[in-house]
């Protein structure tokens, strides 16, 4: 059974948060992780609370492992740590984990 992750950003700056994917491709490679669905999204029409302040999202992809540790150990990674200071943290205005669930 894998990990999988639904997550939904609100990216700020394009470039940067494609340069934070092409650097920390090798490292989720290494945990046996990768994306799956991935989508640009326009416009929310619904989310949970219904409210103007929850976090905007305009990107939405899958991410998966193949387990919840494997994707404990990546995400607590150290090398991955540092792309994420480099790049995600500028590039990311916020994140939602819209699920996480086990897949077959």
């Amino acid at each position: 059974m894998a990990f999988e992750m639904l997550v939904g950003l609100q990216i700020l700056d394009d470039d940067m948060y494609s340069a934070y994917r092409a650097a920390m491709k090798p490292i989720l490679s290494l945990y046996n992780g990768a994306f799956g669905y991935d989508f640009r999204v326009d416009e929310v029409l619904k989310t949970v609370n219904g409210t103007e302040q929850e976090q905007k999202i305009n990107r939405v992809f899958t991410i998966y492992f193949d387990s919840k540790a494997a994707s404990d150990n990546f995400f607590g990674d150290a090398d991955y740590l540092a792309v994420k200071s480099k790049f995600f943290e500028q590039s990311v205005g916020g994140t939602t984990i819209i699920s996480s669930y086990e897949r077959s």
